[in-house]
Parts: structure tokens; sequence; C-alpha cells
């Protein structure tokens, strides 16, 4: 029996052109045997919650670095909930204060990675919290 490949979907929401960190872990999670939709810059929220919904993915990863964050990401979450898709898992990435920290993670955000966060830690948490489901 094959195992189920884990379905992630990277989006940059908002106005945010800058998304080399996108792709470097959206090809790290390739690497580690993931399947990863990037769905390219500039998208909106509901653009990345109907990109979720017809991917069936397991896993929403946002990039932000535009300090819209605490706008877009707890949008993109009621969306996806509203979809009937409360299995899927929220992970965020880029520039985001210490003190929004607890704000997204009230929201539903599983993980937040700043500058720096190794793929290797990425990787592992997604597939943690992908096998507690």
């Amino acid at each position: 029996m094959t195992e189920k490949k884990i379905r992630v979907l990277i989006a940059k929401p908002g106005l945010d052109g800058h998304d080399r960190g996108a792709k470097v872990v959206a090809r790290a999670l390739r690497d580690a045997g993931m399947e990863v939709i990037y769905t390219g810059l500039r998208q909106s929220p509901e653009m990345i919650a109907e990109a979720a919904l017809q991917e069936d993915v397991n896993v929403i990863g946002l990039s932000i670095l535009s300090g819209a964050h605490l706008v877009l990401v707890p949008r993109v979450i009621d969306l996806i909930r509203a979809n009937g898709q409360e299995e899927v898992k929220v992970f965020v990435g880029g520039i985001i204060p210490e003190e929004d920290i607890p704000v997204l993670t009230q929201a539903g955000v599983s993980a937040i990675y700043g500058p720096g966060t190794p793929t290797t830690k990425v990787v592992q948490d997604i597939r943690d919290a992908f096998s507690a489901v």
C-alpha cells in the first residue's frame, strides 16, 4: 500500500512581490516527498481558499513580508473553514512581529517561521502536523 503524500499549497497573499523564500520552502517540501502547489504572487485570500479547496490540500503555507498578516491570514483561515476544510493546517512564514504571534496562533495558525528558519524544521513540523490528523 502506498503512503498518501502530503499536499501543500504555498501562497503569497497580498501585494508583496518577494517570493524567493516561498520558492525555497516549496522546493524543500517537494524534495522531502510532498506534493507542492505554488499559487504565485499577489493572491487574494479568496483565491488561496479556492485553490486549497480545488487542490484538496492538507497544508497551506502563507509567505508574508508586507505586514498585512493580521488581516490576510485570519481571512484565509475563515474562508477555508467555511469551505469545510477544518483539518487543513496553516503555516506562516515571513516578517512577523513577536507581539502578533499570539494573535495568529489564536486565529488557527499551526506554526510561524521567521527569517533564517531551517527548511528541515518546516518539513518536520508539517510531517508532525499531518501525522496527528
